[in-house]
């Protein structure tokens, strides 16, 4: 079997910029490595992330967005993760089930215990082996995303980042809370340099898995 990793945070956060360089650094080391993100990965999660992110006249029920999340994740489990894994791939995933609980639980006020159900419903128990959250302030974040969507011609906020500061704070909160209950996350501060936390997670990964 492979190794599973996947990467948690906030907006802005700097999560998925940390993935693409921790993929570039296994790969140089020879090893074969897979990156998705959630929603995505698939035809269908693609289709879905787009409703996720961008459907904001008609609005979607707090439970209907949790619905099309499970949705998503078990195709994406199914077809891409599991296969992936039984080849033997180191499999780094941008945002996973953790992701459902902070924002859906912690940030929308879903019953969690439900959205727990469904977690591991979605992904037929599968737990990652490693979780990397790469935490930050709400407004650092936000500051960030920000940035990144006035720096991209025609990049708009997605439905998420238009959320006030406590949801964000909310969604901060409820990661944290996940991390102290789970030994498989790891936290790093996402605040500082790019490659200052690169550095951190290329050692917590080498420690846990010797990649």
């Amino acid at each position: 079997m492979g190794f599973f990793i996947t990467f948690e945070g906030i907006e802005g956060c700097g999560k998925s910029t940390q993935l693409s360089l921790l993929k570039t650094r296994l790969e140089k080391g020879g090893r074969a490595v897979l990156g998705v993100r959630e929603p995505g990965g698939t035809l269908l999660g693609e289709q879905v992330r787009s409703v996720l992110l961008n459907t904001t006249e008609e609005g979607i029920d707090p439970w209907a967005e949790l619905f099309l999340y499970e949705a998503c994740r078990a195709q994406l489990v199914a077809k891409v993760i599991r296969p992936a894994l039984i080849e033997g791939k180191v499999v780094l995933c941008d945002r996973f089930y953790d992701s459902t609980l902070a924002y859906q639980g912690f940030g929308r006020g879903l019953d969690r215990e439900k959205i727990a159900g469904l977690n591991t419903l979605a992904t037929g128990g599968l737990v990652p082996d490693l979780t990397i959250l790469v935490d930050c302030a709400e407004d650092v974040g936000l500051k960030r995303a920000w940035s990144r969507i006035n720096a991209a011609s025609g990049a708009k906020e997605d439905r998420f980042e238009k959320e006030d500061a406590a949801f964000h704070s909310r969604v901060r909160e409820g990661f944290l809370e996940i991390a102290r209950g789970a030994s498989r996350v790891r936290v790093v501060d996402g605040s500082r340099e790019i490659s200052t936390v690169h550095r951190e997670i290329c050692d917590i990964i080498k420690g846990v898995a010797g990649l």
